[in-house]
């Protein structure tokens, strides 16, 4: 009876004992106190020479569907003729840093890339230094921060530079009305329209450019916010400031907003279909199958308005059940004096033209 208490307490005994050491990618690093140098700690570097990694401070920008090239680049200070068994590891990584997902990992010219960047990553190496990561047909959530991360024996250095996607930013409520959807719902509801849930940054960013809807909605991180250029009464006061108004953090199950959806540019183009008497819904969808294509959705509307310029002052259905028309050039008896994507709302009957999605 007594050999479990004992096990246990030379466990947490070992524990304690090593928790002082410093530790990093399993390994000891030693750092020594220099006498000579007034008690500040000096550094030891393994090889002789210090390892620096270096990444783009700048954002790089992409969009859906292309190609982007995330450039690193490693050096020795001072350089190191001799080559060396370097190993360079890629990772996604979360607003705040830790790491969200593995992406890559190489040594020399032998790579594996891990979950959905499988056949998708690879580096490009074409200077001695270089540890740049391709990654191809980009997707939506491939946008956020990623570190190149370089090895060699005990030296780890690393870098992170920001992947941006291109896009736009659109609020969505479900046919059934406002504050109905919890976080998973909203997840499910935004890549229905061809889109994912924003992030804080994506929505900022369109805030930046003018989006101003007072109706809160869920973003990728779980937290519920909605952005705010003129301030009202019903929109969190008269007296704020413009800016992003946020409920915080909310419980993913039960707590019930609209979504902020992200969507990108477009790999096809969306075009208008109309009947002389109109088409119902399902008419509609027949349509155009007809014309070789799908009806098209939310996301890939807004998406057209936003890099194509489309324009058509004639309400279509969508995807999702909804009627929309996008207006890039505002005008009389085409709804409101500022450019955006007019609706509708979810017409249980009726009869209108249709926006369809083909890929090129």
């Amino acid at each position: 009876m007594l050999l479990l208490p004992l096990l246990l307490e030379a466990t947490l005994l070992r524990l304690a004992s090593s928790s002082h050491h410093p530790f990093y990618n399993g390994f000891y690093y030693n750092h020594i106190m220099n006498d000579k140098d007034k008690g500040q700690e000096k550094v030891v570097y393994f090889n002789g020479a210090k390892l620096v990694v270096e990444t783009s401070k700048d954002p790089i920008y992409s969009s859906n569907g292309a190609n982007v090239t995330l450039p690193c680049r490693y050096y020795y200070e001072p350089d190191m003729e001799a080559k060396r068994k370097i190993r360079i590891k890629w990772s996604k990584l979360r607003d705040d840093y830790t790491k969200e997902q593995d992406v890559l990992v190489a040594i020399g010219k032998t790579y594996v890339a891990f979950g959905d960047f499988r056949g998708r990553a690879h580096l490009h190496q074409a200077g001695r230094h270089e540890a740049s990561l391709v990654v191809s047909d980009v997707r939506l959530k491939d946008d956020g921060k990623y570190r190149c991360e370089v090895i060699d024996g005990l030296e780890d250095e690393s870098d992170v530079v920001d992947l941006r996607l291109q896009g736009i930013v659109f609020p969505y409520q479900p046919p059934h009305g406002q504050y109905r959807l919890n976080f998973h719902e909203a997840e499910r509801v935004c890549q229905e329209q061809g889109a994912i849930l924003a992030t804080f940054n994506q929505l900022f960013q369109a805030w930046s450019e003018g989006l101003d809807w007072c109706n809160a909605g869920w973003l990728a991180d779980g937290t519920v916010q909605y952005p705010i250029h003129l301030p009202r009464k019903p929109c969190g006061g008269l007296h704020l400031a413009p800016g992003i108004r946020s409920y915080g953090p909310r419980h993913r199950h039960l707590h019930r907003f609209d979504a902020f959806c992200f969507s990108s540019a477009l790999k096809g183009e969306v075009f208008y279909l109309d009947h002389p008497a109109g088409m119902t819904l399902e008419e509609a969808k027949q349509s155009c199958q007809d014309a070789g294509a799908e009806i098209a959705q939310v996301g890939q509307l807004y998406s057209a308005w936003k890099f194509l310029g489309l324009d058509r002052c004639d309400a279509g259905w969508l995807a999702d059940g909804s009627v929309r028309y996008p207006i890039a050039k505002p005008r009389a008896n085409c709804g409101p004096a500022e450019p955006g994507v007019r609706s509708f709302g979810f017409p249980s009957k009726g009869r209108f033209g249709v926006f369809c999605y083909k890929e090129r």
